[in-house]
């Protein structure tokens, strides 16, 4: 088997410039990464191939809530208390995007005005595109990116919908479930898979007259994940009480993903889980290429309409549907 070329001078330039930590790389670096252009997408795996020893060290931390839960403010105190402290964070805000333009409806980085202004912070909003539950397609290969920018914390906040939540758990090492006080009502909404997930719940707003309905909503979501199977034999969640707003509780919250990382990297359990991710994420990709070689085949172009046609007429079954097409296109 023959080795890959060596990645072109302009690309191990921009990968020592990232190396770097010039802003500007990184952000170059992670457009070409959310480039669609079959070029591009070379180019990008080359650069991730080139900076990946430089990968691996960050803390990586999924967050997830239901919209109007307070993501984006609890990440801003949160991270501006983080890098108050001396590390460098780094956010994917993956926005929602519109099904009509593609483009971004919400504005992350405009939301998180300390973090903006904060030289040990870089913010970058993207929009999902219609990638799984919200999640952008390469947030992977941009947290990868931004680890070999030497930015020790990740934050990677989901939109809060859909299958995004199984997504960016499958991506980072702590999950973080923002809930709202008064959680009778939200509790009976929440999936039971997403409090699987959580490897710690957080009851955000829980400040002035919210305070005795944040308590409340601790107790029920306690006594959820009492009857729920834990994720992990060696972590059980906590609960605790947070307000993004006012930056309280943010500490304490700190201190348990530091515990669980200790408590992980100890068992084994932390680079198990690690492996099993880059495992899944080839197996994705080899997926979205057969996929794309399917679908970019000239005969099934040719052929797709009338096979859906007698599908959608039960002249054909989908089986049989399925089975004439991957065969056109020689899988």
């Amino acid at each position: 088997m023959t080795a890959r070329p060596a990645p072109p001078v302009e690309l191990a330039d921009l990968a020592r410039r990232v190396a770097a930590r010039e802003r500007a790389a990184l952000a170059r670096a992670i457009t070409l990464i959310e480039s669609r252009r079959a070029d591009h997408r070379a180019r990008a795996e080359d650069l991730v191939q080139a900076l990946l020893p430089a990968t691996g060290q960050a803390i990586r931390v999924g967050i997830t809530g239901v919209p109007g839960v307070g993501k984006s403010t609890t990440i801003d105190a949160f991270g501006a208390m983080l890098t108050g402290r001396g590390h460098r964070v780094a956010v994917l805000a993956v926005d929602p995007s519109s099904s009509r333009s593609g483009g971004s409806i919400l504005g992350d980085k405009t939301r998180m005005q300390r973090l903006s202004a904060d030289a040990a912070a870089f913010i970058r909003p993207s929009p999902a595109a219609g990638a799984l539950g919200g999640v952008a397609a390469r947030t992977r290969e941009s947290i990868l990116v931004c680890e070999a920018a030497g930015f020790d914390v990740v934050l990677v906040e989901t939109v809060g919908v859909g299958q995004s939540e199984t997504a960016v758990a499958d991506m980072t090492d702590f999950f973080l479930f923002l809930a709202l006080p008064g959680a009778g009502d939200e509790l009976q909404g929440v999936k039971k898979g997403v409090l699987e997930l959580a490897d710690m719940i957080a009851v955000n707003k829980a400040d002035g007259d919210n305070l005795g309905r944040a308590r409340h909503a601790a107790g029920d979501y306690r006594a959820a994940l009492h009857i729920l199977n834990p994720g992990s034999p060696n972590w059980r969640p906590p609960v605790i009480l947070i307000s993004g707003l006012m930056g309280e509780g943010l500490e304490a919250m700190w201190t348990q993903i530091l515990e669980h990382r200790r408590i992980m990297q100890a068992s084994g359990e932390f680079a198990a889980r690690r492996r099993d991710q880059q495992v899944r994420w080839m197996r994705e990709l080899v997926e979205a290429r057969l996929r794309q070689r399917l679908y970019g085949d000239a005969e099934v172009k040719r052929r797709l309409a009338s096979v859906e046609a007698d599908v959608a007429a039960g002249r054909l079954t989908p089986a049989k549907g399925a089975e004439a097409l991957t065969r056109l296109a020689g899988l």
